[in-house]
Formats: C-alpha cells, structure tokens, sequence
C-alpha cells in the first residue's frame, strides 16, 4: 500500500470538509478521519506482513529534495496515535455549537495532516515543511474559536507562533549545513555523515532549540499554560495529545542519531533540564486555581519525564519514552475533555466555583477518577509502563536522577487527587450537573479503555517498536 494516499486522505477530507458547509462539517470531519483510521491499520497490517510501506520519490532535483515518507514501526505507532486521537477529539465536539464549523473542523483535518506528515517524513526538507505546516491551523484555531478576552489571546497565540517559528529557523539553518556536506536531506544520508564534535555541537543545539520549544522544556515553556487556557478545548487537545510529540519523537528521530556525540557529552545537562521542568511543572500545578491551568502544568510535569527518557541515550530510556508518549496522548486528552463537560455545564475552569459534583452525575465522576489515575500511573494502567521504565532507565545514569524524576508520581498523585477532591466531592454547587451524555460516555470509555487494556498488555506496542527504536539506538552507539 501506498503511504502516502494516507496523507492524501486527509488532505482531501481537510477541503471536502470546507466545501461541506457548517451543518455537515463534523460528521464529514468525523468520516474522513476513521477513513485514516483504516487506512493507518491498513499500513500496519502490510508492515506487519513483511511488506516495504515506506515511499522515495524524486521531488527536486536541485538542490535535491526527495518526497520520503518512512514507514517503520516508531513512526507508525506515532501516526496510529495521530489518526485515532483525530476522530475521538473530533466526535468529543458532537452536541456542541461551533462558530463557521466548517472551517473549524477543516483546520484540525489539515493539522493532522501535517502531524501525520511529520511523523512519516524522511527527508529533512520535507520535515520541515511539515513540521511548519502544522503551526498553521492551530494557530488559526486558537486565535479564532479561543476563550478569554480576545486581546490577551491574541497576545498569547501570538507569542506562540513567533517562539515556534523562530526555533524551527534554527533548525532549518542546521539541515541547511547538513545538506552541504551529505548533499542530501534524506534522513539515511544524514545518518551516515561523519560529523565533528563541533558540528555536531551547533547542529545538536540547533535542533534542541526547536525541540524544546514545541514539547516544551524549561526554560522554553512560557508559552504553554496561556495557550493551553485560550485555546478551545479541542485545540488544547491537538497541542498536547499529538502535536507536542513532534517535538519527542524528533529527538528520537532526528537529534540523537545525527549528533550523538554532543547529547552524550550535555546529557547530564540535559536529563537536569528535563527533570527540573518535572518538578517546576508540579510545583506550579499545586498553585493553579484555574483547572485547565493545571492540567496544563501538569502536562508540561509529564513530559518533561519523557524527554528524560529520550536523553538518557539508554534502549530502556527511548522505550520508556514512546510508552509514556502514547499514554500521556491518551491521558491529557481525556483530562481537557472531563474539564470541557464541567465546562459546558458550570460556564467555568474555576476550580473554586465546583464542587459536589459526584451526587449530581456518578457515571461522570466514576469515569473522571480512572482518567485521574491513570495520569499518575497507577499500576495496571499504560501511565505506569513508560513512567516504570523511564524511571529504571534513570537509574542506570545517575540515581539521584531517579530519585528527583520519581517526585512526579508523588507530586502528581497530590495535585490531582487534590483536584479531584475540590471539583468532583464537597460540597454542591448552586448550579445542577447533568449526566454524561450518550457521546461523552462513549469518549471517555474509549480512553479508559485504551490506557487499561495496553496498561495491562503493553507487548503489542513493545514488539512494533522495538525493531526500530534498536536500529536507531544502534546508529546512536556506532557514532559515539
């Protein structure tokens, strides 16, 4: 199979879906992303089997840029959790108005097009151009269908994309040297080069700059928790269920295998910042009033473990990583979306405002509190898998490493169960509180779902990236 009629799908759902007209716009959205649904099991089906699903093709010829899409299980596992995220975040918004839907719903079509695109490009270019391409539409989404006074949001979204789009030049700068000397953008061109120490330096920091700022890492982060507040709960979904992946899977991807030598030499720098960003990240949760404040907070507490794992330049490290990656994607959405229904009913983030929510809506409550677990990796959930081996993979570098990154179990386990005692028991609010609806349920039970069968099994996922992740793991330790 072609991989690229997977682009292509959504592509084309993105303009069929404008073209719908606002009645239609989510129902279109919903059908075309299921159809990439089943086009990405289709792929990985022909992976499975044995089948070359990846794709080169001569796009120019000067300077020569090909149109190479890579196929293999790291990057599949990544745009599985792009197109199944994509239709439950899109059916998430069912029996909620939106304003001019069809653009709305046309933008987060175009944005998974161009996650997707991303997370299969093996030309450096072509990356970029992806990479770029998926600043727009939540941009777009943020500025126009955000919440908040719209000067502040502005001010906000704004900020947003100068800081992204500025790191990114620096790496458009660093593939720009790197064509000078393999004459080529393709990603297995690159792996070959033989770089200095300085080079790789420059290059090295050159891709952390963009890296940080998308996932983000301390000192990087300022942008994150205003965005993540204004922007429409399905935006704040997109940024922090799959886009800030980019941002880690490209360590894993791109940084480490082309610079190996400088993430050896700052690891301990590196693995510092990340785990700084754990507890920084926590501290600040504990403090929030607003509840998307918080999860935004703690969003930036988790994945600052996973960059972690990725710089530990360990096998069980990136493992690790790619677990808690996929977890934290299902996590933080089912999170955003549990405060969006508080918030179509109450009109408010305010965790002050809440209260006794559990005697109005117990099914509501039951499923919140799974969500809530699983975020500070009870055991049996899939949290737990990539913190555990994270945590291990730590403990083979610097024991006070596993010691401080472990504070994010603890402190997780407090700001979250503290929410949950302050938003879901206490007492009633003024205001009644409806049951989840037939489409609420089905959301949240599709997370749960997902974060307790692979909590409990996680060897399908393990045994679909393992062969990828060793060969990159071996590129890694053949240019140390």
């Amino acid at each position: 199979m072609d991989v690229s009629i997977l682009l292509l799908s959504l592509l084309i759902g993105a303009i069929v879906t404008y073209f719908s007209g606002d009645k239609l716009a989510s129902k279109v959205a919903l059908l075309f992303s299921l159809v990439s649904f089943m086009l990405s099991l289709n792929i990985l089906y022909s992976y499975s089997n044995g089948n070359d699903v990846s794709l080169v093709r001569e796009w120019i010829s000067l300077p020569k840029i090909s149109f190479a899409l890579l196929a293999d299980g790291f990057s599949l596992v990544m745009v599985l959790l792009t197109t199944i995220l994509t239709p439950l975040i899109v059916f998430s918004s069912f029996g909620k108005s939106v304003e001019n839907a069809k653009k709305f719903y046309a933008l987060v079509l175009f944005m998974s097009f161009a996650m997707t695109g991303t997370f299969l490009a093996a030309d450096g270019l072509l990356y970029y151009i992806f990479w770029e391409l998926a600043l727009i539409p939540i941009y777009f989404i943020a500025l126009v269908w955000g919440n908040g006074d719209i000067e502040e949001r502005k001010k906000d979204v704004l900020k947003f994309f100068i800081y992204t789009l500025a790191g990114s030049l620096f790496m458009l700068v660093a593939f720009a040297y790197l064509y000078t000397k393999a004459e080529s953008f393709l990603l297995q061109d690159l792996y070959k080069l033989n770089l200095s120490f300085q080079e790789q330096t420059w290059i090295f920091l050159a891709f952390f700059l963009a890296y940080a700022i998308k996932i983000p890492i301390i000192p990087f982060h300022s942008w994150q928790a205003n965005v993540y507040q204004k922007a429409p709960t399905i935006g704040t979904m997109l940024l922090s269920g799959i886009m800030l992946k980019m941002g880690l899977y490209s360590i894993i991807r791109w940084q480490l295998p082309i610079a190996p030598q400088a993430a050896k030499e700052y690891l301990p720098i590196l693995v510092g910042l990340s785990i700084a960003g754990v507890i920084y990240g926590s501290i600040l949760a504990l403090r929030q009033k607003d509840l998307k404040r918080l999860l935004a907070y703690s969003s930036l507490a988790h994945v600052g473990l996973i960059a972690a794992g990725c710089y530990t330049l360990t096998i069980d490290g990136i493992h690790g990583a790619v677990h808690q990656m996929i977890a934290h994607g299902f996590v933080i959405v089912g999170l955003f979306f549990a405060a969006e229904i508080i918030y179509r009913r109450y009109n408010t983030y305010a965790i002050g405002e809440l209260g006794g929510i559990r005697s109005q809506a117990p099914k509501f409550t039951s499923l919140f509190l799974i969500v809530v677990v699983a975020s500070v990796g009870l055991p049996g959930t899939y949290n737990f898998v990539g913190e555990f081996t994270v945590l291990y993979s730590l403990s083979q570098i610097n024991i006070w490493f596993v010691i401080l990154g472990g504070l994010t179990i603890i402190l997780g386990a407090y700001y979250m169960l503290k929410m949950f005692q302050n938003v879901m028991l206490g007492e009633t609010n003024s205001n009644s509180f409806s049951e989840v609806t037939i489409y609420e349920t089905i959301t949240l039970v599709l997370i749960i779902s997902f974060l307790l069968f692979f909590g409990l099994y996680p060897k399908p996922i393990t045994d679909l990236v393992h062969p990828s992740l060793n060969e990159i793991f071996s590129t890694i330790n053949s240019l140390k």
